[in-house]
């Protein structure tokens, strides 16, 4: 079988809802969202207004049934899609993988790396304190020589003792 040789207004056409879902998902949530919490509940009340005389109950957003699963489900994808957005333009795939300006890098879509990286020591491990670590011995603690380590490898502060009474 041969393959079909597509124009660019077709390749265009094709990529449309592959470029512009994020965007899309976006306005859904925020037409759903104005029509639920602002649109319905008014013409509720009219309505209610307009056949009974008075307004008797009020609108109950749909969205929220279920305790709010919708909302939640939507923000996960919005922040999710928002991710993979952030992530592909730093990777270079904005503008058909243009870099943005200002940005260093060693080839297409690697920046460069930095000189002043320290890498953190891996879990377990007891990093070396530097010389000026643990010289003043604050508060009249005595200055350990074991360096404890906290989140992330940083070096947990050193407690004081408590005076007795």
């Amino acid at each position: 079988m041969a393959e079909e040789v597509k124009s660019e207004s077709e390749k265009k056409k094709e990529d449309w809802m592959n470029s512009k879902w994020r965007p899309m998902m976006g306005w859904m949530y925020m037409l759903v969202c104005t029509m639920d919490m602002v649109v319905f509940p008014v013409l509720w009340s009219l309505l209610q207004s307009l056949n009974h005389g008075q307004v008797t109950s009020q609108w109950n957003p749909l969205t929220l049934q279920g305790a709010g699963l919708f909302h939640i489900a939507m923000g996960a994808v919005l922040g999710i899609a928002a991710f993979g957005r952030t992530q592909e333009k730093l990777n270079g795939a904005n503008n058909g993988g243009a870099q943005t300006p200002g940005t260093p890098s060693t080839g297409f879509g690697t920046p460069a790396p930095s000189t002043s990286f320290t890498p953190v020591p891996s879990w377990g491990t007891t990093p070396t304190a530097p010389s000026s670590f643990g010289s003043s011995s604050g508060f009249g603690a005595p200055a350990s020589a074991e360096v404890v380590t906290g989140f992330g490898g940083k070096p947990a502060p050193v407690i004081p003792p408590f005076p007795e009474r």
